[in-house]
């Protein structure tokens, strides 16, 4: 492994690695990421059949670049692993698991290796279960920027079954809390929000690490970042989740955003998919935040270079405007 300097940093391992959060190395989908470094297809197929247990369909891993289905989808997840990041390399830093409900979460940093030089990539890695050692489906999230040529367009990977924001009565103690706070309406509560969170909690970790992109690690970045937030949740976009992973401690949830006209004309936004992190402290309040998503860089996107058109996308999970309802003002 290369120990050349450090090209794109990122603040994942930085701020969460160490014995809190003790990880087991027996976990599927570590299992995976691992052989995909080390070129092993044979490793990797292991780990799955060729159908899932039930439905019929193939076995997937679903990349934020493309998506592989089958064994010899598998395999081509490993063959292209490396050069999708232009990486010789890569080492593997597992930093966060939770297990629950049938899934199995692995929160990591890859350093990859690139002319010499290393790209830290820190990436959400969503496993469904189909055994404690076997894989039906793998969804991986990293953010746009650490993927060479990727745009900010992911369409979404789950059809909702409603055009509404998660029930927060699926979600339980601060992270309840937190969710109906943030779909509050007609704005966003920060300082519900707030006081959801334990001291020293930290949010952050999945975008690079520059002066455009800091984790808010004090109360003063912390507030800034939500009263930004309060500009547009709950009335241009909200969160609909469509897994829930919570072992007590941390939840992981995968959303996909619902859209408004105003968070579409104002904003230009539109529903992507996108992973949170909600870990919980000693003393049940917020510790840390964690997201990964490509919301603001919308207007970045090249449209002929995404797999639907932007008139497709702005038509999935699309409504007038939001109903006042989960965040309504008399639960606040």
């Amino acid at each position: 492994m290369s120990t050349g300097k450090i090209r794109k940093s990122c603040s994942l391992a930085r701020l969460y690695k160490g014995p809190q959060h003790p990880i087991d190395e027996s976990y599927a989908e570590l299992r995976l990421i691992r052989a995909a470094c080390e070129g092993d297809e044979d490793a990797a197929v292991a780990l799955f059949f060729e159908k899932k247990l039930f439905g019929n369909t193939p076995c997937v891993i679903d990349t934020p670049y493309r998506r592989f289905e089958g064994l010899e989808g598998v395999r081509e997840f490993v063959r292209t692993w490396l050069s999708t990041f232009h990486a010789d390399e890569g080492k593997v830093i597992p930093v966060v698991q939770t297990r629950a409900n049938g899934r199995s979460v692995t929160e990591l940093q890859i350093d990859f290796t690139v002319n010499g030089e290393i790209e830290q990539v820190p990436m959400f890695v969503v496993a469904d279960l189909r055994t404690q050692d076997t894989l039906d489906e793998v969804r991986i999230y990293c953010h746009c920027s650490f993927v060479p040529g990727l745009q900010a367009y992911r369409k979404p990977l789950f059809k909702s079954a409603h055009l509404e924001m998660g029930d927060p009565g699926l979600l339980t103690g601060a992270v309840r809390e937190y969710y109906e706070a943030l779909h509050h309406v007609p704005a966003l509560d920060v300082d519900r929000i707030l006081a959801c969170m334990g001291e020293g909690c930290k949010f952050g970790g999945y975008e690079p690490e520059d002066p455009d992109h800091k984790p808010a690690e004090t109360p003063e970045e912390l507030r800034a970042k939500f009263e930004y937030m309060a500009g547009y949740i709950p009335r241009c976009v909200g969160m609909r989740y469509e897994t829930i992973i919570d072992d007590g401690r941390t939840c992981v949830i995968e959303w996909v955003h619902i859209v408004s006209r105003a968070g579409q004309e104002e904003r230009a936004r539109i529903a992507i998919s996108g992973v949170s992190a909600y870990e919980r402290g000693d003393d049940g309040l917020l510790c840390s935040i964690r997201i990964c998503d490509y919301a603001g860089l919308e207007r970045t996107i090249d449209w002929t270079k995404t797999p639907v058109t932007k008139e497709e996308a702005q038509k999935i999970n699309f409504v007038e405007e939001f109903p006042a309802g989960v965040g309504r003002k008399g639960q606040s």
